[in-house]
């Protein structure tokens, strides 16, 4: 199996590939973004993007509350929320709903990945696999359909879990 980081080849999947883009870049790019949208830059809501961006995984509004409350105490969940609604009106990140549970939140990356997600400890696995993604392509041929976007979630129990019950 390829390592993180590595490229996805046919029958092989990569999981939890490490972004390419900084988050330094990613915090240029929401500057400019606001600055289009007639915006200021604030500290709150830098410290917030900041947060976000170098966190790199899925994140809940409590989870980045409570890592933003580390570096500034005086943001509150209203700032929170407004801002991650921002970050997503500048398209850089994305609000999921596992299994319609409560929204985790994203950086927008540069490529397609789909995820697993543990059952029993909620863990998240970002994966990307060539095979999946030819599948997909040749479902949509046979529908007569233009695919433009999709999303995979494989629900089950992770190794760790399944290790932890077997008494490992």
């Amino acid at each position: 199996m390829p390592r993180p980081g590595e490229s996805a080849t046919p029958g092989h999947t990569v999981i939890d590939r490490k972004p390419a883009i900084s988050a330094e870049q990613r915090m240029l790019t929401f500057h400019a973004r606001l600055k289009e949208r007639g915006l200021k830059s604030t500290g709150q809501r830098d410290d917030i993007a900041r947060v976000f961006f170098e966190h790199g995984h899925h994140i809940s509004a409590e989870e980045l509350y409570a890592e933003v409350k580390k570096i500034n105490p005086h943001v509150g969940y209203a700032t929170i929320y407004r801002t991650l609604r921002l970050l997503k009106e500048c398209a850089l990140l994305y609000e999921r709903h596992f299994d319609e549970g409560q929204a985790r939140y994203e950086a927008v990356g540069e490529r397609h990945h789909d995820h697993f997600i543990c059952e029993r400890c909620g863990r998240i696995i970002e994966f990307e696999n060539a095979a999946i993604e030819r599948m997909q392509t040749i479902v949509a041929r046979d529908l007569g359909v233009t695919l433009t976007r999709h999303k995979m979630e494989l629900y089950g129990i992770c190794s760790d879990c399944d290790n932890a019950q077997q008494g490992m």
